[in-house]
Formats: C-alpha cells, structure tokens, sequence
C-alpha cells in the first residue's frame, strides 16, 4: 500500500478515474476539483457552480476519496433527491472505486445512509406492536385490507431482504402500512435494549457507514443530524452538498412540526395504559377541544394568536406534560412495556413540544419571529385530512451556520447557484456571510488559496467560504434561444387566455412536437392539455394522467410528443436528444401570494427594512426558472428553443435579476425568429 503521504495527486487521480470511466476531461471539471482539493486542505468552505455536462460527480467524488483514505476519515455526501443518491451508489461510486484501487493501494469504500425510518424494524414486525392500539387486529388478519395486504407483503420481504431498506421494496407500499413495521429514532429502544438489536437494519447501515470511506446520504438526514441533540451521521468533517439549491428547503421542511387532534388522540391511547386513566382522559379532552377550535378557524396564515387558540394550546401543553410526568423516566421493564413506553413518549412528546412552539411563536414582534404559524385543510380534496396546525422557521440561516459550517469543511454545488449573477443570494439563506471574494469563472483567474494546511481560527466568528462558477462545457448562445413573449398581456389569474394558447400551439406546430410545457400550476397544465389536444396533430401528455416516470419515459421515447406538468418536472426531467427541442414556461415562477412560510419571510424582511419581494419571492422564482430552463440541455449535442410565455421577463424591473439567473441562451423577444428555429430544427431531426 502506498504511504499516505504519497498519494498521487488530485490531477493524477481524476485523471486515472475519467480513463477508466471512458470520460473525457473537461476545464471546469478539473478546476472543480482542484478548488475541492484546495478547500479540503485549508479548511475554507466552498461553493461551485458547474453547469450540466461538467462531470461534477467525479470531480468533488476524487479529491474526497483521497481525502478520506489519506486521513483514515469519512466523507458525507449528500443529495436532494433519491435518483442522485441511486446514481452515486450504484454507478459513480463502484466505477470510481475499482478505477482507484491500484494508485490508492487500497480499493475506496463507500455505504448509503437513511434515517431510521426507512428501514424495517425486526422488533416491531416480530411483537406486532401496531402503530396505534386500534390496528391491532391486523396482525391476526392479513387479508381484512388493503393495507393488511401490504403488510403481509413486508412480513414476507422480511425474510428475503438483506438491507431492510424501504426503496428496495418494489413495488411499494403504502406510509400507513410502512409505519406499522417502522420506527423513528426516538420511538427506537435501543441497540443495547432491543431483544432483536443484532439483528437491526439499521443499526446495521449505520456501522457500514462508520467504517465506509464516503458516505452518501440525504440533505433531510443531514438537517436531523443538525437538529438533533444525538448524533445521527458517522464521524466527520467534511460535508459535500450536492443538488445544493435545495438544501434550505428540505432543512425547512425537516424542521417544520405539526399538531392535529387525532395525533392528541394516538398520543394518549398509546399511554392510556401505563398512566392512570384519568391523567389519558385529560389529554384525549385536550384534543377533542382543539378539534372543535381549528373547524372553526379559516385555513392560511396566523399572523397572531386566535383566542381560542390561545385556550385550546396550552390544555394540549399541560395535558401532554401531565402524561409525560405520569408516565417518568426509563426504568428497568420487560421488553414489551418498555417498547410501548417508548412509543408513548416519543409522540407526547412531539405533541408538546409542538404545541410550546406554537405558543412561541407569536411571542416576538413581527421583525424578530423565529417562526411562522398556518392551519392547512385539505378536506376537499382526493385524499381529505383533518385541519392541521403547523409551525416552520422564518430562516435555517443560524442553524446551518452553526450546525453545519462551523463544524465541518463544507462543499456546495449544483448547476443553480449564482441567481442574479451572484453567490451571494444563496450564500445568505445558508448562514454565509457576503463573499469577501467574487465569484470567479473558470477561464478567468483560478481561486486564490494555496495554503496547504488548514489555517488557525480567525478572531471573530468570521466564516471563510469561496465562490466558484467553473461553466459549462454547452455553447448555450449557439445551441439555445430564450424567447420571450414580450407582446403578450402580462398573465392574470383566470387561467390561460386565448393570446397565450394561440401562441402556445403555434410554437408547437414549428417545434413538430418535443416540446416539454412547465406551468405555474397543474390547473393551468390541464387547461392547456384540454385546449391543444382539439389544435394539435400531436400527442399531449399530462401529468397526473400516470405516473411521472411512465410518462417521461413515453415523451422521451416518442420524438413528437408533448409533456405538460408541473413543479416536479421543472428539476425532475432528463430527457436528452431530439425529444425534447421546445422548453416552454407559462409564467414566472413566483411563490403563491398565499403560501404561508415565503409570505412570511416577505413580511419579516420587509419588518427589518429590506425588500421582501426580491429578497425571497424574485428569488424562489429565479432558482425554478434556471432549473426549468436547464431541462433543454443535457448533452453537447443538445438545440432548442426556451419560451417564456410571461412579458414581465422582459418588461419588468426585477426581469434584469431573473435573466441574470439563467444560462447564457441566444436571447430575443421575435415570435418569427423563434419559429423559424423550432422549423429548423424540426426538419433537420432524425425520422
């Protein structure tokens, strides 16, 4: 094996995994790379912006392979998205793996990690203990359901998985169902008290990732992992976010708690049992009141306490509180009673804490609120749920400031992260301070940084961090036009007018088809498929007609087709080739005016003197639109045309921002010039 200090460098390294992967290097790649390698060495955090097609896997992949096997240590990786983590485990990771071992002397090793929750409890199928009391009878009766069907299904896989990982289930099965065979960390007893705990798959997973070089995971687990008071992730200092624009969304999300009158009711069932009855009662009382309280309440924004609210919470407080002290600290128990007070505890818990938060969050003036409070129903709909009360922070800035960049090395990368021309606007919702160093492209000068170890913390509690944009290997202004319609009416909010479906379905008609329409809403997507559909020679798809993957796979496999959908297709379709050649947008991206957390963070920007619309609004809409837009290309060989069907692109005074975020298309606001390329185009693809 190769002494640890001579390793081969990060150059030769990258260059030895491209070889053997049958890549080609590219510039941005290679600059990529050696900035990790540079941020890896000093300790300073970094943020890269590599378009599609830079091959930005294996360029932050190598420097922390040799990191981690250099110091004996563990790398985190972590994504957004399921599909990115299947591609690194099961395709990037094995390849560079093997590809690595001789110049490493040793083969790199590599685990994926998930939350507890997704995988099988063996104690929990092997006791039977359902999620709620009142589902006991399913384990006696297999057949009554659908859902005993499915859970008969998982004591079956039980017996044949080797990993007990829920994605692993295909198909899958239902959140109800998984829950009756799954726990979360705090429901779990423990490896040392659980009868079964050897046998764990969790427990499992996570001592593979204790001893694996690189360890791939999610930015919800990573956000745990901040969150919590334990420690969730192995060891490490070192921390690669991939998929980065996402990071502040799915850490809201992770930290977002809710309360609903029938979680009261599971909550004391669950303890009706090991408390006096009457201390339960209390608590069940407590739940049926706020049940009364939030029907009356009209769903949205609480931008302060409703009086009866401000009876019903504390009841819900109090009486969750008196069921902890009844229930006291662990204590020395048979198994059974131990799982079932663990159970109790963690969802009163939850219940309380939840309804103390609440309470706070209307404690401080609107420029200091730490919180935002809404009542959601979705009673109407398909799959109708009681009201319910939920609670999200304004801003994860300090927690990821405090958590995540002080303390480990930090990379962060996506194609999406310079909006309006700038680190600076993402740098701000993660808790990074405005970069003392502009961001800097690839073909200009490199990043400044050569020391080669990492240097002594600075007086103050100033973060270093690094913005890099390395490009993209695409020529966006010779292979893509961005078309705005600049003389359409600004839209309004009684759907599709006629201006816009003409113009609509004649990009259409030029384009031949292959065309990928990303709409603000899928009432506005089901409009437009229900009008073109009557205009049009040629097949319209629609989201929700199937499943999203079925029909991504149809357009993609179907050169004339068209795909119209919403916000899951603006980041979640990769469809190469002479399928797709018309990216069309029906309107700028903003938030609802009623969504209640980024209203909320307008009304405290706006509180503290700022501009709220640009500061979060503009900027939510700038990060979808460089994602919808990137959908046009993902190979080299990729040509088309993005549409914007909304004039405020170009007329409006925050269009300069917006046009800022996006890739560097060919612009024009000619409806002609734009059809004549989609002809074009059209008549040069392949029959």
């Amino acid at each position: 094996m190769a002494e640890r200090s001579e390793l081969p460098s990060v150059r030769e390294l990258l260059t030895h995994a491209v070889e053997a992967v049958g890549g080609t290097e590219r510039e941005g790649q290679i600059n990529m790379a050696e900035a990790v390698a540079r941020a890896v060495r000093t300790g300073e955090h970094l943020a890269v912006q590599a378009g599609t097609g830079t091959g930005k896997s294996l360029a932050y992949l190598v420097p922390a392979i040799r990191y981690a096997v250099q110091k004996e240590a563990t790398v985190v990786v972590s994504t957004a998205t399921i599909a990115l983590q299947r591609q690194l485990v099961d395709r990037d990771l094995p390849r560079l793996a093997k590809s690595l071992k001789k110049p490493l002397g040793r083969e790199p090793t590599f685990a994926i990690l998930k939350g507890r929750r997704n995988y099988l409890c063996l104690h929990k199928l092997d006791t039977g203990a359902a999620d709620e009391p009142e589902d006991e009878g399913l384990f006696d009766a297999f057949d009554v359901s659908k859902m005993g069907k499915e859970v008969k299904r998982l004591y079956e896989w039980s017996s044949e998985t080797e990993t007990g990982d829920r994605d692993e289930l295909v198909p899958g099965v239902s959140e109800r169902a998984w829950r009756q065979v799954s726990v979360t960390a705090k429901e779990c007893l423990g490896a040392a008290r659980c009868p079964i705990g050897t046998d764990c798959f969790a427990e499992q997973a996570r001592a593979e990732a204790g001893r694996a070089d690189v360890v791939v995971t999610n930015h919800a687990l990573l956000a745990i992992d901040a969150l919590q008071g334990y420690q969730v992730l192995p060891e490490h200092d070192l921390v690669i976010i991939d998929e980065a624009h996402e990071l502040v969304d799915r850490v809201t999300s992770v930290a977002t708690g809710e309360l609903t009158s029938a979680m009261i009711s599971a909550a004391s069932r669950r303890c009706g049992k090991l408390i006096d009855a009457s201390v339960a009662d209390r608590l069940l009382e407590s739940g049926d009141g706020l049940a009364l309280v939030l029907d009356d309440l009209s769903p949205g924004r609480m931008d302060s306490l409703p009086q009866p609210l401000a009876g019903a919470l504390p009841a819900v407080r109090d009486a969750a509180h008196a069921c902890l002290t009844a229930l006291g600290s662990d204590r020395k128990e048979e198994v059974e009673e131990a799982t079932q007070r663990k159970l109790a505890r963690s969802l009163l818990e939850e219940v309380h804490d939840t309804a103390v938060r609440l309470l706070e969050a209307f404690e401080e003036d609107q420029a200091n609120q730490r919180d935002v409070v809404w009542l959601s129903s979705d009673q109407f709909s398909a799959n109708p749920r009681p009201p319910t009360l939920r609670v999200a922070p304004l801003a994860v800035a300090g927690l990821l400031r405090e958590r995540v960049f002080g303390a480990n090395t930090t990379v962060l990368t996506s194609a999406t992260l310079t909006l309006g021309g700038t680190f600076d606007t993402l740098a701000r919702q993660w808790g990074l301070p405005p970069s003392a160093k502009q961001a800097e492209r690839a073909e200009g000068e490199k990043t400044p940084g050569t020391a080669t170890e990492k240097t002594p913390p600075a007086d103050g509690d100033v973060i270093e961090w690094t913005g890099l944009d390395v490009g993209s290997p695409f020529d966006y202004r010779r292979n893509g036009i961005l078309y705005v319609a600049k003389h359409l009416p600004p839209p309004g909010r009684d759907g599709l007018g006629e201006p816009m479906l003409t113009e609509l379905t004649e990009l259409i008609d030029a384009a031949g088809g292959r065309t990928l329409g990303l709409f603000s809403s899928m009432r506005a997507a089901k409009q437009a498929t229900e009008e073109l559909r009557g205009r049009i020679d040629h097949p319209i798809l629609c989201q929700g007609e199937d499943s999203t993957s079925l029909l991504v796979r149809k357009f993609a496999e179907d050169e004339h087709t068209c795909l119209f959908g919403t916000l899951s297709l603006w980041q979640g379709v990769d469809v190469p080739g002479p399928s797709l050649q018309l990216v069309v947008v029906d309107r700028l991206p903003f938030p609802r005016p009623d969504d209640p957390v980024s209203s909320a963070r307008q009304r405290a920007v706006e509180a503290r003197g700022g501009n709220g619309f640009l500061t979060v609004a503009a900027t939510h809409a700038a990060l979808l639109l460089a994602q919808g837009t990137g959908r046009l290309h993902r190979t080299m060989t990729d040509r088309g045309v993005v549409a914007v069907l909304d004039s405020r692109l170009a007329t409006a005074r925050y269009g300069g921002f917006l046009r800022a975020s996006l890739p560097p298309f060919w612009p024009t606001t000619d409806r002609q010039v734009a059809r004549d390329a989609l002809r074009r185009l059209n008549a040069a693809a392949p029959t």
